[in-house]
């Protein structure tokens, strides 16, 4: 049984994807706790409702971020994690702290990575003609926006779209592919190999997404 820990910024839907896919599916696996650097997250509310443990760690409370981060971490800790899920964390983290989870931190980026790393992704999907655009679940790195792609969802970028359009649309597949993605790690089926991830299908060889 894994203890997977959520950190969220807002109203989690991701986080709540997680939570809703793990129960109806019935992963080897639990939500330990749900942590949010905001204590206005909405998302709070839901894993309360579930019975999630939940705890909020402030962003403004601390001077830096490598003295933020070293709280977190002492938080996150107490719960024991196998797996951290980052679903609309919105904190860059320090190297120390993406080292301390190396290869047990997932995140979900609003782009077809290595494309439009960082903010206003389906603005910036819109500005550069793209007639595709998606979203990527990784493994964190210390560059941004940069570890190995773990599986991505793929939408077509219609006449008439906007960022808001955009986003609302690729929200949808975001709530399917993370919770795919989590229970992949869960079920031992993914592998690190030379900066790139492999699937480990039941009965097959590992295989490229």
């Amino acid at each position: 049984m894994k203890n997977i820990v959520i950190l969220i910024s807002g109203r989690g839907s991701n986080m709540e994807a997680v939570v809703r896919a793990l129960d109806a599916e019935g992963w080897p696996a639990r939500i330990a706790a749900v942590i949010s650097n905001k204590p206005e997250a909405g998302g709070l509310a839901f894993a309360q409702a579930r019975g999630i443990p939940t705890a909020v760690v402030p962003s403004k409370s601390f001077a830096t971020r490598a003295e933020f981060d070293a709280k977190l971490q002492e938080t996150i800790d107490v719960f024991e994690p196998d797996l951290v899920v980052l679903a609309g964390f919105m904190r860059i983290l320090t190297a120390p702290f993406v080292e301390h989870y190396a290869g047990r931190m997932l995140n979900i980026h609003p782009s077809l990575l290595p494309l439009f790393p960082g903010l206003h992704t389906h603005q910036q999907a819109l500005d550069a003609g793209c007639v595709e655009h998606g979203a990527t679940v990784h493994f964190v790195t210390a560059e941004l926006d940069h570890g190995p792609a773990v599986l991505q969802a793929r939408i077509p970028v219609l006449p008439g779209d906007t960022e808001a359009t955009l986003a609302t649309r690729l929200l949808v597949e975001e709530h399917k592919l993370y919770p795919r993605a989590v229970r992949l790690f869960v079920e031992d089926r993914l592998v690190v190999e030379n900066g790139a991830v492999r699937i480990v299908e039941p009965g097959f060889d590992a295989i490229s997404i």
